[in-house]
């Protein structure tokens, strides 16, 4: 038997790679934080404030909104005070609250990216019937679903790893409680670990993706049996802010953090995931904004209004 001294609290490195970058990063990182929640902030206050954005479309994009903003307020708020202050502590509950947080955000995001993706679907291959289906009773259900499945997905996981023993090191090396940090400090075999993080990367982003897919591979076929080139233009414009959402956030998250080997990197790629948590957010309603007429429109009254 060997003795180790019970972890109860832990330290995340943050940046130290970059000793004098941690100003600039403080600053860089503060405006990105500020511009998404206020992004994210103006788009759920228009949508609510507009009686004629009370569309499915504007309904999911607040529940994305939502969800930014609580993924935003988990991870972001503490990086700061790591890179401004130094303070690094943070107790093991509050750690394994955070990293909780942040995996049921990612969960109910590609949930609802894919009640979007059937959104889209509805509206382009059955246009018809498409305010038939797509009620309100309808909309609810799949947010409510959205929301269900990634409260519970991340659950079992996030238990498991909680009855781990941790001890002697407690220093994460990354700049919050990312699972694959935290779980390299136990002191047991963490085996099991790792193919429990490709089945919750399965459930969370696969599957989500896989029905998004099959929703595509209608639309993109419907689009093509159009004959006019202006009807083909408008179709895809109806679906082409989701698409590019999709991408961005599919194709990032399969890098980071679904490609083999991910739970077994020494050094993980900690700028690249600080770019995806921070700039995602704040480009979701900026592609949203740009490219629908209504939110536009919706927005020039806001303007005009408050003047």
């Amino acid at each position: 038997m060997v003795n180790h001294t019970r972890v109860t609290e832990f330290l995340i490195l943050g940046f130290p790679e970059f000793p004098d970058l941690q100003l600039p990063f403080f600053f860089l990182f503060s405006l990105l934080y500020l511009m998404a929640m206020l992004g994210n902030l103006l788009v759920i206050c228009i949508v609510c404030a507009d009686r004629h954005l009370h569309i499915p479309m504007y309904f999911f994009l607040t529940n994305l909104s939502v969800l930014d903003i609580c993924s935003l307020t988990s991870i972001v708020p503490k990086m700061l005070t790591i890179l401004l202050a130094n303070d690094c502590n943070i107790s093991f509950a509050g750690c394994f609250l955070q990293m909780y947080c942040y995996s049921i955000c990612v969960c109910i995001e590609f949930a609802i990216l894919t009640s979007m993706s059937y959104d889209r679907y509805i509206a382009i291959c059955n246009p018809l019937h498409y305010l038939n289906i797509m009620n309100k009773r309808a909309c609810a259900v799949l947010a409510a679903a959205s929301w269900v499945v990634g409260l519970l997905d991340p659950l079992p996981h996030h238990i498991v790893i909680s009855q781990f023993p941790f001890c002697d090191s407690n220093v994460i090396n990354h700049f919050f409680c990312e699972i694959a940090a935290v779980v390299k400090l136990s002191c047991s075999d963490t085996s099991i670990m790792e193919m429990m993080n490709y089945i919750l990367g399965l459930f969370a982003a696969l599957i989500p993706f896989l029905l998004t897919l099959t929703s595509y591979v209608f639309i993109i076929s419907t689009i093509l049996k159009i004959r006019s080139s202006k009807g083909k233009s408008k179709a895809f414009s109806t679906c082409s802010s989701h698409l590019t959402v999709i991408l961005m956030a599919y194709g990032t998250m399969i890098e980071v953090y679904i490609h083999p080997g991910s739970m077994d990197t020494a050094e993980p790629n900690k700028l690249p995931i600080a770019m995806y948590i921070v700039t995602l957010p704040l480009l979701n309603p900026l592609i949203y904004s740009l490219r629908s007429r209504e939110l536009k429109v919706a927005l020039k009254k806001a303007l005009v209004k408050t003047h």
